[in-house]
């Protein structure tokens, strides 16, 4: 149990006492962290949150809360303002509780008491097309919500829904028999199949008789011709050899890549259910979902105000010429996640753009009696310093083969400057997590609605909220243990810590929150928080460094000081591998 919950529950437990009936039945204590060490560690609003409720003045129901607490073994309680309860843990139980996570290989976290199996679809790229900037949010957000939910012992499914199917194909099909250079398929398959789509889209905007034959192609691919059909699962094959080259160079991967393709034979019966129960219905020759009316129509994600008046827009899920969309297999995907893998969950981490695709869908879903825990997970842009989409000098699309390229070369001319004596083959491990791990933090460490710059110098900088710079912290810690012959792993003690300097303390606070932090972050699907945290950790423990000798100190004093050492860089080395970030031990 982590300090934050052990002091909820003895104040629950104090208003249980004093309120008796009076205290709501869903009622559950507010412990936060302080944000102000001058108020203490932790501080709750119970009082003020509950005086109203029972018409006791906040300050004087603060007091009773306190006398009723008593004496706790873990922390001085204290009054504030209006009636906060702060809450100063004695370091006396700070050291007991590091003294606990020495031994605990999940250095405080606990393993979620009702775990639940969750879908998590991300990443999502189309078929012959390369991955670009815009599928970093997706990708890294995605694996490590990934991560974090199988830490916390869930049962984590991720699927990559790869865009498999479309009237892109139609031109890629008459692009392979006309224009495809063998030779150049087999150097680089999905730049030529890109290349082969977009010399036939140019084409067919000057000849309509090759848009007509294009068309033609995908009709046949859609009524099961061989040829077409063959040619078709040659180009998924080949994307995914070249996705799978970029997502090994991540350390991503997936469990299933089911595709839209997977879900053709369930859209039609889908959509006739639809109709069958009155849920869909027809609107000039196409098959729509409106509003039931469920919603307040602020809320409600089938209108739209207009000229003061609330106009439908409906969920297309069949056109008027008989094609499917988006919406469609959607909702033949949910069906397939919670009757195949019987999903708790399931999360969707796409941008912020398709949100009211989303609220459709899952509302979709509420229509029909299905309701489950469905999750929009959405991020902002990457800009760039003109705080405009990301692009090349040329206006194109970033590819992020090109971006991961950079950050290594880029990575890897700072690591030959900093320490030019490390055997070559060294140099580039620590180049490729130096760069793929300033990639990724880049991204963790912004709120994920928000839009962020794309800033190669401040990614990779030493200083600052940085991959590098907790990199590098990781590394002087390494450092430490290196020159006293022993590994952070293997060390042990007989007894608590002895914490005496406020650097000591400072330390000591934010290794024990690493047990708060980490279930917390899927609450809302944040994994800044996790990224925050390792930032302020790194940051205390080089204050500690500077402050506090380690080799220099003697007796229990040292031994003490290499416990703050060791569960420094174990906790670094977790959080960051949640991330999805490797730590070198030297750079």
């Amino acid at each position: 149990m982590t300090i934050q919950e052990t002091l909820s529950r003895h104040l629950q437990i104090a208003l249980k006492n004093l309120l008796g009936d009076e205290l709501p039945a869903s009622y559950r204590t507010n412990v936060e962290v302080a944000q102000d060490l001058r108020y203490g560690d932790y501080q709750s609003n119970a009082a003020m949150a509950l005086a109203r409720q029972i018409k006791k003045n906040p300050r004087s129901l603060a007091e009773d809360i306190v006398r009723s607490l008593g004496e706790l073994p873990e922390a001085e309680t204290e009054i504030a303002g209006p009636g906060f309860i702060n809450f100063r843990v004695r370091p006396s139980f700070f050291a007991q509780t590091l003294f606990s996570m020495l031994r605990d290989p999940r250095l405080g976290v606990a393993v979620t008491e009702h775990p639940k199996t969750i879908v998590i679809d991300f990443s999502a790229p189309n078929v012959a097309k390369p991955m670009h900037i815009g599928h970093i949010r997706s990708t890294i957000i995605g694996d490590t919500l990934a991560r974090i939910a199988r830490f916390m012992g869930n049962n984590v499914i991720t699927d990559n829904h790869i865009g498999d199917w479309g009237t892109q194909f139609g031109m890629i099909l008459w692009g392979w028999k006309h224009k495809l250079q063998p030779d150049l398929l087999e150097k680089d398959p999905i730049a030529t199949l890109l290349q082969v789509y977009k010399d036939v889209n140019a084409l067919c905007k000057e000849q309509p008789d090759v848009l007509e034959e294009c068309k033609a192609e995908l009709v046949k691919l859609q009524s099961g011709d061989d040829e077409n059909l063959e040619i078709w699962k040659r180009c998924i094959r080949l994307t995914k050899i070249g996705l799978e080259k970029i997502y090994s160079r991540l350390d991503i991967h997936f469990d299933y890549w089911l595709g839209e393709s997977f879900y053709n034979d369930a859209l039609a019966p889908l959509v006739q259910n639809l109709i069958d129960t009155g849920i869909a219905r027809e609107s000039d020759g196409a098959i729509c979902v409106f509003s039931d009316g469920f919603h307040r129509p602020q809320q409600d994600p089938f209108l739209v105000s207009k000229d003061g008046q609330w106009l439908p827009v409906p969920a297309i899920i069949r056109k008027a010429d008989g094609g499917f969309l988006y919406a469609t297999t959607d909702l033949a995907t949910l069906d397939y996640r919670i009757n195949h893998f019987h999903a708790d969950s399931i999360w969707y981490v796409v941008g912020a753009a398709q949100d009211k695709h989303f609220k459709q869908i899952f509302d979709v879903q509420r229509m029909r009696g299905i309701n489950g825990d469905f999750r929009h997970v959405a991020f902002g842009s990457i800009l760039g310093k003109d705080r405009r989409p990301f692009k090349t000098r040329d206006g194109e699309t970033v590819n992020l083969q090109d971006v991961i390229d950079e950050a290594i070369e880029r990575a890897g001319r700072v690591v030959r400057e900093k320490n030019p004596t490390l055997p070559q083959e060294e140099q580039k491990s620590i180049a490729q997590a130096v760069g793929i791990g300033a990639i990724k933090f880049a991204e963790l460490s912004q709120n994920r609605l928000s839009d962020y710059i794309f800033d190669w110098d401040k990614m990779l900088a030493l200083t600052g909220d940085t991959a590098p710079y907790l990199q590098n912290s990781f590394v002087r810690v390494c450092s430490i243990f290196r020159k006293t012959n022993t590994n952070f792993e293997s060390i042990s003690t007989d007894a608590p810590p002895v914490l005496h300097h406020e650097a000591e303390l400072q330390l000591a606070r934010l290794l024990v929150r690493f047990g708060e932090v980490v279930p917390a972050i899927l609450d809302d699907c944040r994994p800044n928080l996790l990224a925050s945290y390792l930032y302020d950790l790194a940051r205390s423990f080089h204050s500690f460094y500077e402050a506090c000798p380690v080799l220099r100190s003697e007796g229990s004093e040292r031994e003490s000081r290499l416990v703050l050492c060791a569960l420094t860089a174990r906790v670094l080395k977790q959080g960051m591998s949640l991330l999805g970030i490797t730590l070198p031990e030297r750079m």
